[in-house]
């Protein structure tokens, strides 16, 4: 039995059920920031790198926010299942204590990101012909900026106040920058709703922006002045973009790959209360999302995926949390799988719902 389900937007939904899908179509995968809940997509992510199915005729750009920016940082390297693997290891086993500062959480992710993206690897990243990246990141302005506590949290309280109003009421304390590889800006940051900068991926910035994109405010010291951007401290992603905002083809016969961890999209991080705000259907006309059902879920370790509240709650019990990460891990390993059956056998059209 299936433990994934699969939702449509309208023109991929009618791309699917006039039998016109195939895997070919995907012009980009996108990946949203989800903490610890990026675990539940390892399987995924792994059968696709493993086969290597997505790009085989043009370039396929993985874009995401925070771990969704992690996930496929680690798809451009020269030995990406291991580098992959090498994440999820270094990732799950982070440990924290009470008390501990956003530097010294800072200086743990650094670790990660050095457990899987080696220095002399990145000009073969950076030249992929298969894969281009793009990272979206926040860039702090006014009170957000700030790595006194108080004074960011309450930059974060104003911006959920604002946010409720209009989200674009947030400009005022926060810039989309987007860091792209590849020789041309991704397209979406050419298409009207976007308001940001876009600057290219190097050897120099790759890791700051991969790290920026996953500075999770008041938890994480945001990553200062990165090389070739505009000047400042960037934060994560997910504060503008915390799942899929943008529509991401260029084509009505291309579609985005969307593996999240629910069916609810979510626009911004400050979003997540208001049960209201979603992302247009418009915007997700071209998408194809694919998430674990419920039956699945329920047999996870404590019933539930993985988040960040596991770090409290296991604080004095590691091992505890490590061990139910693993679990979800080795349980998600079949789901990649599942889609690639739904899809070669023709079953896909059957079992896709209207998103």
């Amino acid at each position: 039995m299936n433990s994934i389900r699969i939702k449509a937007g309208r023109k991929t939904y009618e791309l699917i059920r006039d039998g016109g899908f195939s895997l070919d179509r995907i012009s980009t995968f996108f990946a949203p920031a989800a903490g610890p809940r990026w675990l539940v997509a390892t399987g995924f992510d792994l059968t696709l790198l493993r086969t290597g199915l997505l790009g085989r005729k043009r370039p396929v750009h993985l874009i995401g926010s925070s771990s969704g920016a992690w996930r496929f940082a680690a798809w451009l390297q020269p030995e990406a299942e291991k580098s992959y693997q090498n994440l999820m290891d270094a990732y799950i086993r982070m440990s924290f204590r009470r008390g501990d500062s956003a530097q010294s959480v800072l200086k743990q992710l650094i670790e990660v990101v050095n457990a899987y993206i080696e220095d002399d690897a990145l000009p073969f990243a950076l030249a992929s012909k298969q894969y281009r990246l793009a990272v979206v990141t926040s860039r702090a302005r006014h009170l957000i900026a700030s790595e006194t506590l108080w004074i960011q949290s309450s930059g974060l309280a104003i911006c959920f106040l604002l946010n409720a109003l209009s989200r674009s009421r947030l400009n005022s304390f926060l810039d989309r920058v987007v860091f792209f590889s590849g020789p041309t800006r991704p397209r979406f940051c050419l298409h009207r709703p976007f308001r940001g900068s876009f600057v290219p991926l190097n050897e120099v910035n790759f890791k700051q922006a991969v790290l920026a994109s996953g500075a999770v405010p008041l938890a994480v010291a945001g990553i200062r002045d990165i090389y070739g951007a505009p000047r400042g401290v960037y934060r994560d992603g997910g504060l503008l973009d915390y799942h899929q905002n943008h529509d991401y083809t260029g084509r009505d016969d291309e579609v985005t790959l969307f593996f999240h961890y629910q069916d609810r999209i979510i626009p911004g991080w400050f979003d997540k209360r208001l049960k209201y705000r979603k992302t247009p259907d418009d915007v997700l006309d071209h998408t194809l999302l694919v998430f674990p059902n419920e039956e699945f879920v329920r047999h996870l370790p404590l019933g539930k995926i993985p988040d960040r509240e596991d770090f409290r709650t296991f604080i004095d019990e590691p091992l505890s949390r490590i061990r139910n990460w693993q679990e979800t891990v080795k349980r998600s390993e079949p789901l990649g799988e599942q889609f690639l059956e739904l899809v070669e056998s023709g079953k896909l059209k059957e079992v896709v719902e209207r998103l």
